[in-house]
């Protein structure tokens, strides 16, 4: 996965955003009417997430920032949609939470 933490788009395939988090990948989305244009992201920019290790959040806050220029600011909708998915998330993908339930 080469480091990749998060995703974010504007939206998800249901399989696509499960398959993520089965990866301990964090899907995120753009709000309602963002998109990366819409916000000036051209994906050259260095991406910092704060909120996303409460788990009973529903939104994050990214900071986009360019080599030059200011950091962007915005929110971005949680798409971890299940009890279940949540637990996948927080132990580091479906791999590491079936061993961890094993070694149990």
């Amino acid at each position: 996965l080469l480091g990749v933490k998060a995703v974010i788009a504007r939206s998800f395939e249901r399989i696509h955003r499960s398959n993520l988090i089965g990866m301990g990948v964090l899907p995120l989305q753009f709000k309602a009417g963002q998109d990366a244009a819409s916000l000036g992201l051209t994906g050259t920019e260095t991406f910092s997430i704060s909120g996303h290790t409460d788990p009973a959040a529903a939104t994050v806050t990214v900071t986009a920032t360019p080599a030059s220029g200011d950091p962007i600011t915005f929110e971005a909708d949680i798409r971890i949609d299940t009890p279940k998915e949540r637990d996948y998330y927080e132990n580091g993908g479906i791999l590491h939470y079936v061993l961890r339930q094993l070694a149990a």
